[in-house]
């Protein structure tokens, strides 16, 4: 069965909304009730936060976030309990993202198992190496059929980029900035460069643009130079504002996205 992200850009190509959220915040046990929440209100693709003690490319939001779900006793095994039951009626892709040392000591091998277990599509680790990835972690994925996604920002060279276009499958996740997470009022410039240069490069995978959507005008930016925007802060934010009231935060957001 062909994978759900590579059916999702097949049948949507433009146009992607993909909500970040980070299990465990606000409420522990609320993270299936946020997925089922985002896929009723037309959420495209979701990527589930592993919070870690010391997450390197987040911003104040999703580090603070990390930090309460942690102290609320979220870990990787318990993630994954919560989640055993989430294919009954979510059908869009999930993903789960989180840095190395947390899926290190859980076990690769059987991170991938427990993956295909609840059905997870794909993984981004933001501090795993594309030298790495390919060396010790590419075949396990494979043959778990688990999409490894890579993540490229303006400092990532050409070369770099076409092979991490030649070697990955699933869809590129364009950081918009080398800056941390968090949210911004504009693109200025020199993003919007980048955006049209890595245009001009016709890749084979699709693209998703992060790190800063928070209003419509980077919403359309991200939409008009990719298949879709990732929105991770903002959303965050909004869970937090509403006590964990999934409902209410989407509703909040796609006001934002849309003024």
């Amino acid at each position: 069965m062909k994978n759900r992200i590579n059916q999702l850009f097949e049948s949507q190509p433009k146009n992607l909304l993909s909500i970040y959220f980070c299990a465990g915040c606000p409420t522990l046990d609320g993270t299936a009730d946020v997925i089922r929440t985002l896929q009723r209100n037309g959420v495209g693709m979701i990527e589930i936060g592993i919070p870690f003690s010391d997450p390197m490319a987040d911003g104040v939001v999703i580090q603070e976030a990390a930090t309460r779900a942690l102290r609320k006793g979220m870990s990787l095994r318990l993630l994954f309990q919560q989640l055993t039951d989430i294919r009954r009626d979510v059908h869009i892709p999930l993903l789960l993202m989180g840095y190395l040392n947390p899926i290190m000591q859980f076990g690769f091998e059987r991170f991938c198992q427990e993956c295909v277990r609840c059905g997870i599509d794909g993984v981004i680790i933001p501090d795993l190496p594309f030298r790495e990835y390919e060396e010790h972690y590419k075949a396990l994925a494979e043959h778990y059929g688990i999409k490894v996604i890579m993540l490229i920002t303006p400092e990532t060279s050409e070369e770099r980029i076409r092979e991490i276009d030649t070697h990955t499958d699933g869809f590129i996740y364009m950081v918009s900035s080398a800056a941390t997470t968090g949210a911004q009022k504009d693109f200025d410039a020199a993003k919007q460069a980048y955006f049209r240069k890595i245009n001009a490069m016709n890749l084979r995978n699709p693209r998703m643009i992060g790190f800063g959507i928070s209003n419509r005008k980077t919403f359309e930016a991200a939409c008009a130079n990719a298949s879709g925007a990732i929105v991770g802060s903002r959303f965050v934010t909004l869970l937090n504002e509403q006590e964990g009231d999934a409902e209410a935060a989407i509703q909040a957001l796609k006001a934002d996205l849309t003024r």
